[in-house]
């Protein structure tokens, strides 16, 4: 086998051990809970996610879970006529609020625990 096919046989089997760690959407909104009570996911006032520690899989749980987010307030700001970054900023405001005490809400651009 030449070395360009090699090379490729390689990087093909490098990409498919990515997408067998790779979470979907369900997985992710199964693991938000422990991320947020390990402190590594908080939530932010403009309605998303945010990373607090990039530790496991923070990132990936965190842009999961902003796309599906960021689709609901797409379709709510739509219905409703409301602008998006006003429905954002509710969301954001709700799900601050109802954060537990121990876990992370960002807050002027600082990490609070609540």
């Amino acid at each position: 086998m030449n070395i360009c096919k090699k090379a490729t046989l390689a990087l093909f089997s490098v990409v498919l051990s990515f997408s067998v760690f790779a979470l979907n959407l369900d997985q992710a909104m199964d693991l938000l809970s422990q991320a947020k009570a390990q402190g590594i996911v908080g939530e932010q006032a403009d309605g998303y996610l945010g990373v607090v520690k990039n530790e496991g899989n923070a990132s990936e749980i965190a842009q999961l879970i902003n796309q599906a987010r960021k689709e609901q307030y797409q379709k709510v700001s739509a219905e409703s006529n409301v602008p998006l970054n006003e429905v954002e900023k509710k969301a954001g405001s709700k799900a601050q609020e109802k954060t537990p005490a121990g876990q992370y809400i960002k807050r002027q651009g600082q990490w609070l625990k609540k």
